[in-house]
């Protein structure tokens, strides 16, 4: 079976010639798949390309105390990493930073978050605020597991 005989089936295009290359971090080409996954992302969804969102504390001499990153896209807002300095867990900031992240996604019309944690750092903690889970990867080193986690937002967060 050969590509022309099947015309109508516009899926099916030969190879271009091509190298592949394996190696260590390339910002360009991750700046590319970005700039392509989003614009795919984007046409199949309308829901546009994701916003970044970030909460910082600093202290009171302006150092780096606890962080959140995050992005919005649609209706979902998607914590990447929230950070808190060793010295200052179990001091609230995990908590205040994850609450500023979810009324900011609220105001910023999302009806829902997502994160994951693995099994070593802060399952209980998403937990204890509300988040459910709904999966888990296994295979993380050391025997952990990725788990995943959903919160609705409240009617009245958003």
């Amino acid at each position: 079976m050969t590509i022309e005989e099947h015309p109508a089936d516009p899926v099916r295009q030969p190879p271009v010639p091509a190298s592949l290359e394996v190696g260590a971090k390339d910002d360009v080409l991750e700046q590319r798949l970005d700039d392509e996954l989003t614009a795919f992302n984007a046409e199949a969804t309308g829901a546009g390309a994701p916003v970044p969102l970030s909460v910082r504390v600093t202290d009171t001499a302006g150092e780096l105390v606890g962080g959140l990153t995050a992005w919005v896209w649609g209706s979902c807002c998607a914590v990447d990493m929230l950070w808190v300095r060793a010295d200052q867990r179990h001091a609230g900031w995990g908590s205040k930073l994850l609450e500023a992240a979810e009324e900011e996604a609220a105001r910023r019309g999302c009806a829902e978050m997502i994160v994951s944690s693995f099994t070593f750092q802060a399952p209980d903690f998403y937990r204890r605020h509300g988040y459910r889970e709904t999966g888990r990867t296994e295979g993380i080193p050391g025997g952990h597991q990725d788990v995943h986690f959903h919160k609705v937002l409240r009617a009245s967060d958003r």
